[in-house]
């Protein structure tokens, strides 16, 4: 089997691909992480993906490389904002701000590089997550007790953030926190690699 690398230093992402019981390294990819131009949120996380996965293959021949990347947006009053990590308390409540009420789009790209032979697989994945009318002391609350501040879109859906939600839809409830696992799993066996 070759070895396996995760071109992140997220300990999301880490943790989601430790359910699947395979031996990885994980490795910074150092990509600058900045839109382009007229870019969609679609374009811009596989891009990125794709991007992060090969500036990680260079030193590790012979491994296949993960490589993610998720771009959060919703329309707001100003216009479609794209919300990425927020960083700090109050951009964090600025950002709970604004998607209250409304439905997010996260769109989660996933890459598997191939270094044995150059070739690359590179899929996104989309979930709509609705945030619920909430008040601006439950947004203080929450971001307080959970501090999302590492989260594209303050809120971690796999822990208190779910009481944010009124639903969510998607193909793979791992692409929100930011690994795909379904098509990762897919990948991989196209790959020559078998999760079971």
């Amino acid at each position: 089997m070759s070895r396996l690398v995760l071109a992140s230093t997220s300990a999301y992402r880490k943790q989601l691909l430790e359910r699947l019981g395979l031996p990885f390294a994980t490795a910074r990819p150092d990509v600058d992480e900045s839109p382009l131009g007229d870019e969609s949120p679609t374009a811009t996380a596989e891009r990125l993906a794709y991007a992060k996965a090969r500036a990680v293959s260079v030193r590790y021949p012979g491994a296949l490389i993960i490589g993610s990347d998720q771009v959060a947006y919703c329309d707001t009053e100003r216009g479609q904002e794209r919300f990425g990590k927020p960083g700090t308390v109050e951009r964090a409540i600025a950002q709970l701000q604004a998607m209250r009420g409304r439905s997010v789009f996260f769109h989660t790209a996933l890459c598997l590089y191939d270094t044995r032979d150059g070739s690359h697989q590179l899929e996104a994945v989309s979930t709509e997550a609705r945030f619920r009318e909430l008040s601006d002391a439950e947004i203080s609350r929450y971001v307080m007790r959970e501090m999302p501040l590492d989260c594209a879109g303050s809120a971690k859906s796999e822990g208190l953030g779910i009481s944010l939600l009124e639903y969510m839809r998607g193909d793979d409830p791992n692409a929100l926190i930011g690994l795909p696992l379904i098509a990762l799993c897919r990948m991989l066996r196209q790959a020559g690699v078998n999760v079971l």
